[in-house]
């Protein structure tokens, strides 16, 4: 069959990928472009969407040539995406009215300190299992709305639409016919009621978000949409799996069952927990999450937890410090000690995510003697990053009520194996590695492929995924608790 490969569109916080998976779940080519971040002010995050739509373009069109296929060998595409992320465009020309504003930006604290003060973080937190931060898109949508010359006019008079990056993606693919989003990223922008999986109008009256500019909220693997005016491929290509890029990662993980977890390593690090039709709520200011929908299925949840800063520590090192060339420099420098020497590195570059939710906190590095060296401050970088997943795990454990089964590592830095040992070894429980580490990607294409057909159910998407490498853990419980403990001493001090 000639047109059995998947395509998936991977548009992330610094670059726009797309893959082609064949029927085996094998990884036929792949394509990334990058793109500018734009810091207007500190603690300012923004995209151009006109970078990101064009980076996607040329990666989709590279991806064809490298895979040595035309576009209509593709049956169907799947879209995953950096979830938070929210624009606001022109009904009629697509064109954005501002910049993206993106996940990372702190530019909204004044609104969320100011809807606490006025006692509506429970109602906001009882409906959409997130905390009330700047980090989710409602008070993104918010500021657009007011700052924006004519937004709100627009946006009332139906001329202007909002939406997460897969709906944007999606309304440019489709020419325009589509505006639609999946539950996973709807759920992300703090105007979603995850038990009706529907916009809620007590959220919208808070955030004062008109119903109307916002897509359709559909299943994870609906037909979303097809192909048009594209002119490297064929108009009518199928669009039938979105799902935002940690829900992707635990799908392309195969964690379909109750108590499966998977921790994704890229900008930050995001650890994700199935609790299947239930939606646990976190004593631990952990997120409730949907994790997708099957069509004619119930809503699969998750717990999630999320560290801000992770490879983009590495790249820190790299760029601001320079103390390497590569990012993948990092593991033989660290190798090169057997221990931090008691440096500790806290990198709460953008504040301090899950579960300790410090906006206003920032990174720290201590402990430094005349003999630390470049390498001791590697090092520490690695095991900062596997011990802030500790805490997130550890957390998740405790609102489950039982202990994990072992973790499932994807993402760039996965490929690190110092750092996967120090995971193991920090959380007490095995690390699984698979052969693919783009699990992102593959979760869409997993996605895409149940929705048209490739993949009859779950089990048959199951035999696809294939191991890597497990890491057992080698540290004892002593060694683990004292290491903890100095980790925790380091937090206090952020």
């Amino acid at each position: 069959m000639s047109s059995s490969f998947i395509m998936a569109i991977d548009q992330g916080t610094t670059s726009s990928r797309t893959c082609i998976i064949n029927q085996a779940g094998g990884l036929v080519a792949e394509a990334r472009e990058t793109f500018k971040q734009i810091f207007p002010k500190p603690g300012w995050v923004e995209h151009d969407p006109e970078d990101i739509w064009y980076s996607t373009q040329r990666s989709m069109r590279l991806a064809l040539e490298k895979a040595n296929i035309k576009g209509s060998q593709i049956r169907t595409i799947g879209i995953t995406n950096q979830r938070e992320t929210v624009m606001l465009w022109d009904a009629k020309s697509g064109k954005a009215l501002h910049n993206a504003i993106v996940w990372q930006c702190r530019r909204t604290q004044d609104i969320c300190e100011k809807l606490k003060k006025n006692k509506k973080e429970k109602i906001i937190t009882a409906k959409t299992g997130l905390v009330l931060d700047p980090y989710f898109s409602a008070t993104k949508i918010q500021w657009l709305l007011k700052h924006v010359p004519n937004a709100a006019k627009k946006a009332k008079d139906g001329q202007a639409l909002a939406g997460t990056v897969d709906s944007f993606l999606l309304w440019k693919l489709t020419a325009g016919q589509s505006h639609k989003t999946d539950v996973s990223n709807a759920s992300r922008t703090m105007l979603m009621n995850i038990h009706t999986g529907w916009w809620d109008e007590d959220l919208l009256k808070i955030f004062g978000v008109p119903e109307g500019i916002l897509p359709e909220i559909c299943p994870s693997n609906s037909d979303f949409g097809v192909t048009r005016g594209l002119g490297f491929m064929p108009d009518g290509i199928p669009i039938t799996g979105i799902v935002g890029d940690q829900q992707a990662a635990l799908f392309g993980q195969t964690c379909f069952e109750t108590g499966d977890s998977k921790c994704t390593f890229g900008t930050g690090s995001f650890l994700l927990l199935n609790t299947g039709k239930k939606a646990v709520k976190s004593k631990n200011k952990l997120l409730t999450t949907i994790a997708w929908k099957l069509k004619n299925q119930e809503m699969t949840y998750a717990l999630e937890g999320g560290a801000f800063v992770c490879g983009a520590a590495v790249q820190w090192l790299r760029d601001g410090l320079g103390l390497f060339q590569q990012s993948s420099d990092i593991e033989a420098l660290a190798k090169t000690v057997d221990s931090t020497e008691g440096v500790e590195f806290v990198p709460a570059l953008t504040g301090l995510g899950a579960p300790h939710w410090q906006p206003e906190a920032r990174g720290l590095i201590c402990g430094l003697t005349r003999g630390s060296t470049k390498a001791h401050v590697a090092r520490a970088t690695l095991e900062a990053m596997a011990l802030q997943n500790v805490d997130i795990l550890n957390t998740m454990q405790r609102d489950l009520g039982k202990k994990l089964r072992g973790v499932r590592v994807d993402g760039g830095a996965a490929a690190n194996d110092l750092l996967m040992q120090m995971q193991a070894d920090y959380c007490g429980a095995n690390v699984v590695r698979p052969q693919n580490l783009e699990t992102t990607a593959l979760g869409a294409a997993f996605m895409a492929g149940l929705g048209a057909g490739v993949w009859k159910d779950l089990k048959e998407i199951k035999r696809v995924w294939k191991v890597n490498k497990e890491f057992k853990v080698k540290m004892t419980p002593k060694a683990r608790k004292e290491r903890l403990q100095r980790w925790a001493r380091a937090l206090e001090r952020v």
